[in-house]
This record gives C-alpha cells, structure tokens and sequence, in this order.
C-alpha cells in the first residue's frame, strides 16, 4: 500500500483510538461514582467526550478482534456505531476497511501496534495530544511521498504566529 492511501488508514485508527482512551478514562471515572451511570450517553456529552458504544471500543477491538479475518468489517462497524451515537460525526468516519483489497492480516497488526500508544497517559494528557501526532505522521506520510509536509498541514511556527496575533496577551500588533 502506497504512502497516500496508508496515511488515511492511520490516520482515522489512530483518532478511534485517541476517542476511546478518552471515553474509556471517563467511563472508569464514572464506574465508581456513586450516582453515575456509565453507560449514558449524557455524561459524556457534558463532559464534550463521544459516547463510543461497546463495539467501537478500542478494547474489544484490540483484544477480541483484531486476529479475526473480518477485523476490517469490524472496525468499519465500529465507525458506523460511532456516527449513530454522536450526531457531529455523521457522515464524517470512514467506513471502507473492509474493502477486498486490504490486507486483514496487517489491518490487525496495525490496530494491535496503535494499541500501544497511550493517548491518556501520565504527562500524555495534553488535548493537543492528537494534533501532533496527527503532524507528525502528515510530516512522515509527505515525505515518503516527496512533498513537504507542510503541504498537507499548517507548520505549528505559523499556527503559534496567527494564534497570537489574534488574541494578543502581551506586547504591540503593527
């Protein structure tokens, strides 16, 4: 699979797997309080957390799918859960892992490897988190395909610049 279709595919695992780290530290937080259900979609939407419904969590994928011949029907259902429970996503998450050509073997070595990353953890909490990962891998993903990678993403030197000339702190704007 080229750079070009590869980054797509990497892309959209890597945010399921940074919304469920998300869903799943509030979903532990929830489990022990006393007067909260963990299994409402409200507490999650008070807190601007997707509700990512059981199929679609990263766990069961990981663990209970990613070995099996249809993980890419099952990630494909995953993202189609998804959409239902968090109207902001309809329409938006792919649904084409299933597709003949791809390789259901490496599909599941690629989840199992992202499994690794943890989005939540210790010093990892930062919600530009996923943004510079995100850079990161468009950095990567241009070079193997001899671009620049800020062709594919605004350089955070630019973001940083247009940040502050638009909400000044400190200092003059000429």
């Amino acid at each position: 699979m080229d750079a070009a279709e590869y980054k797509h595919v990497v892309l959209e695992l890597m945010f399921l797997k940074y919304i469920s780290d998300s869903f799943k530290e509030l979903y532990e937080k929830l489990s022990i309080e006393e007067y909260s259900d963990a299994e409402d979609k409200d507490e999650y939407l008070a807190e601007n957390i997707f509700y990512v419904p059981v199929i679609a969590r990263w766990d069961y994928l990981q663990h209970e799918r990613a070995k099996q011949p249809t993980i890419g029907k099952d990630i494909d259902d995953a993202m189609d859960a998804i959409e239902k429970e968090n109207a902001t996503l309809k329409g938006v998450l792919p649904k084409d892992y299933a597709r003949p050509s791809r390789d259901k073997k490496r599909l599941g070595e690629l989840v199992d490897l992202i499994g690794n990353i943890g989005f939540r953890e210790a010093g990892h909490k930062s919600k530009d988190l996923l943004g510079r990962v995100y850079e990161y891998f468009l950095g990567q993903f241009a070079d193997a395909e001899g671009k620049k990678g800020g062709q594919f993403y605004t350089p955070e030197s630019i973001v940083r610049l247009l940040v502050e000339m638009l909400e000044p702190y400190s200092g003059r704007i000429y």
